[in-house]
């Protein structure tokens, strides 16, 4: 790859490039514009090789993946595509001595909106790894207009903002108007017979949605391999815009207009009305109908290959049920554009489609009323009736008195349609994303299908990009690895396993004890200019910082904070050792209890800190608006990793992960892939706590829990539980916590589990004691790590499922 030859030469092009973009003096420039100059500079570096990879693999015609997720939560690319390529020392260097700091300029870049959660950042470790590893694999996704919001804290509660990440353009992305496709909504369809006896399909009287493509290179690490993540842009088709207006309907014209930028404004827009969910369902057919036709006309002009053999070449994977739709619309471009018959179409797309399911949730299994789904999308709910007719022939042929069986496989049912049905049918792999996930999708969410399919369902842990969460995130450790075992495990994270003989050498650890205080320093000074709260360096920092929600169970970490503050002004003479509890996440706009846990966290926080006598012992805060820079700065600072949702609720968890690998010590339930962390690490070096999955589940079939029982027998969860609804808490009530507490029985097991958390909580203070045990832990930790880098998950994906291979570029 062509790099920059020196610093000198940087700044040569650097001048030159400024000059062009913004027609003024270097010393004029602001720092917005600094780093979008260097941003430029380096997509010109990786063009060359962008166009390269993309033509090797259409040469020589090899197997692709295309990994379609409604998110990509992809972080700052300055810093890391720097690294990537190798050359952040030169434009350090460089910078500097055209008057700039390079951590200046970074956080010019606002973190892309196009992600919220464990999801989105799973989808950005895979493509990461993608190009890392030299194989052939591409993301498709939206262009998001706007984040899911900006969190602020007012009045201790949540208040959403807009995220308008793009305000200032995005210098990665490269729109490529050649390659728009169009998008259909609406309309009828009915199937006709053609002279011949056979059956067509006429569509007619379709709205256009305009579908424009925007490519971001994805760099791999230290090669030349640049796959590419597609965005794609709702835009209105001139068309239909001309035709309403000719009609001379203005008002509908502009409403057409308005309906259709809506579709790539919002991630994840509001659900709770019917306009929401329409608009969402618009969004999964928008992305999977694009990005299919762009990989369908890619693959006939490149590969020039029959249609029968698309799955030869291509695999298509989606990210849990979002892009479900995949299954139908390939279906759909089969039969109706490339006139393949039914059983040849769903062969050719059951081999080319993958499925990821990452939830056991109930609630989180996408379901989409008939009417709304056969209005918006006449065409495919042919199809889908079809595929569901088909499907319980066979089921019912198969079992005639088991009615039952029928429901639970269904893709139509009780008037919705079942996504997660839909994708596991279309798929001829599904996996879990944890191992005791995974066995809980064979054992209960999928089970009858798995009956069906065993062969299809499996295991692929989740992992991350040890590139970004520790080499980029927490240079001061990667230093210290580089200086212990050489630098090799930067391109082969399972080499992290080679530091396991300087875990209890007394020097390393006294160093990686240096480096953990250096990264508690820096969080201390984030803390102190963002919230003017100090908080001691040498305290245990906690953190527990995730999407909120009630199995993950915030409620129950804050309520046992709240109860060490009972314990502390009950008794003055009490001594703990010192805690910082740190939180962070998002909550859904709708979802009451998760904001109120929100307002909950803060109110103690406030009472906690504005105490004397107890901040001398422990401090509280959330840490508003997290995001993935945020993350960078959390996970190294981290002593007590806290994971700590109802077992069997977490598909895996990677938050758990980036914790791990940056040596924090896991006190968590035995969930998601808490498991395979206490596996690797075992009892010594994690504190584990709590119910176990079966003794939920038994709970959930059989009952024999009562919440009240606990409140009755248990004075101190009494004492919680009051305080909750008397004013105690800042004067405050918190109803919903209250009544989902006890009045809804407890659904997390949140009081069932306290007791065994708060000894977990000691337990942890009293390992954290013991300076050389605790270092050791942590070492431990960070030797054991590699095991979850996003490159092993992706050799498995690519091995086992995808059957692709690397290309060296």
């Amino acid at each position: 790859m062509k790099t920059w030859q020196d610093k000198e030469e940087f700044k040569k092009i650097f001048t030159e490039k400024a000059h062009v973009l913004w027609e003024k003096d270097l010393q004029d420039m602001t720092l917005n514009e600094v780093y979008q100059t260097v941003a430029y500079m380096v997509r010109d570096l990786v063009s060359q090789e962008w166009i390269r990879t993309n033509k090797v693999y259409a040469e020589k015609k090899v197997k692709q993946v295309y990994y379609f997720s409604i998110e990509f939560l992809l972080g700052r690319l300055l810093e890391s595509n720097l690294i990537g390529i190798g050359m952040e020392k030169v434009c350090r260097d460089g910078l500097q001595d055209l008057g700039w700091d390079l951590e200046d300029i970074i956080p010019q870049e606002r973190d892309p909106g196009l992600g919220n959660g464990g999801l989105g950042r799973l989808a950005a470790c895979f493509i990461d790894s993608l190009a890392a590893l030299h194989l052939p694999g591409h993301g498709c996704s939206i262009r998001y207009q706007y984040g899911l919001f900006n969190q602020r804290i007012v009045d201790d509660q949540q208040v959403e903002l807009p995220d308008n990440w793009l305000v200032n353009g995005y210098p990665w992305e490269v729109k490529k108007v050649d390659k728009a496709v169009n998008v259909h909504f609406g309309g009828n369809a009915y199937m006709r017979p053609t002279e011949d006896g056979d059956l067509e399909c006429v569509y007619e009287k379709y709205s256009s949605v305009r579908a424009v493509p925007y490519d971001v290179p994805v760099i791999g690490y230290h090669n030349n391999t640049v796959n590419t993540l597609r965005l794609w842009r709702a835009e209105y088709s001139r068309e239909d815009m001309y035709r309403e207006l000719t009609l001379g309907d203005r008002h509908r014209a502009f409403l057409y207009k308005e309906n259709v930028q809506l579709i790539s404004r919002f991630l994840y827009p509001e659900d709770s009305r019917e306009d929401g969910r329409r608009l969402r369902l618009m969004q999964e057919y928008f992305m999977v109908s694009a990005g299919l036709q762009s990989i369908v006309r890619h693959y006939k002009k490149k590969y020039r290959k029959s249609m029968y053999r698309f799955d030869q070449y291509i695999n298509i994977h989606i990210n849990d049920t979002h892009p479900a739709l995949v299954v139908p619309e390939l279906m759909r471009i089969l039969m109706d554009e490339e006139g393949i018959s039914w059983e040849a179409a769903w062969n050719v797309t059951v081999r080319t489609v993958g499925y990821t399911n990452h939830t056991i949730l109930p609630e989180a299994m996408e379901r989409w009323s008939i009417p709304m789904f056969q209005s918006l999308l006449p065409r495919i709910y042919l199809i889908v009736e079809e595929i569901n007719n088909r499907w319980l022939q066979e089921v019912r042929a198969l079992y005639p008195e088991d009615e039952a069986r029928a429901r639970d496989v269904a893709v139509l049912w009780d008037g919705q349609v079942h996504m997660a049905h839909l994708a596991v049918l279309g798929s001829h792999s599904i996996n879990g994303v944890a191992e005791i996930h995974s066995q809980i999708l064979r054992d209960s969410t999928l089970h009858q299908f798995y009956t069906c399919f065993p062969d299809r369902f499996s295991n692929k842990t989740n992992g991350i990009s040890h590139r970004r969460w520790l080499i980029q995130s927490n240079p001061q450790l990667a230093s210290l690895i580089d200086d212990t075992i050489g630098d090799a495990w930067r391109l082969d994270a399972a080499k992290l396993v080679d530091l396991e003989p300087f875990t209890g050498d007394a020097a390393f650890l006294q160093q990686l004890g240096e480096v953990k205080r250096a990264r508690k320093d820096i969080m201390a000074t984030y803390i102190k200019q963002k919230y003017n709260v100090t908080v001691p360096a040498d305290s245990i920092f906690d953190i527990q910082i995730k999407r909120i929600h009630l199995y993950k169970r915030q409620l129950l970490n804050i309520l046992h904070i709240l109860h060490l503050y009972y314990l502390l002004k009950t008794n003055p003479k009490m001594r703990i050792t010192p805690r910082t509890f740190l939180f962070g996440g998002k909550a859904a706009a709708g979802y009451g209890e998760a904001k109120q846990t929100i307002k909950l966290i803060n109110v103690v926080a406030g009472m906690v800190n504005r105490d004397r006598r107890v901040s001398r012992q422990m401090h509280v805060l959330f840490l508003e608006n997290y995001n993935v820079s945020l993350g960078q700065i959390l996970f190294p600072a981290a002593d007590v990793s806290e994971q700590i949702s109802t077992a069997g609720k977490e598909a895996s968890g990677t938050g758990n992960m980036k914790f791990m690998m940056n040596g924090a010590v896991t006190m968590g339930t035995m969930d998601g892939a808490n498991v395979e962390i206490h596996r690797e690490v075992g009892d010594d070096n994690c504190v584990i706590f709590g119910l176990r999955a079966d003794e939920v589940m038994d709970y959930y079939v059989n009952g024999g829990y009562s919440s009240w029982n606990m409140y009755s027998s248990d004075s101190h969860i009494r004492h919680l539980m009051n305080s909750l609804v008397d004013g105690s808490i800042g004067g405050e009530s918190f109803g919903m916590l209250y009544e989902s507490l006890l009045d809804r029985n407890d659904e997390y097991f949140v009081l069932k589990d306290f007791a065994a958390y708060c000894d977990a909580q000691k337990e942890i203070s009293e390992r954290y004691n013991e300076r050389k045990k605790w270092l050791h832990s942590s070492a431990v930790n960070i030797a054991h790590s590699g095991y979850f880098s996003s490159d092993r998950t992706i050799q498995q994906y690519a091995s086992d499922i995808w059957h692709i291979k690397p290309v060296k570029i």
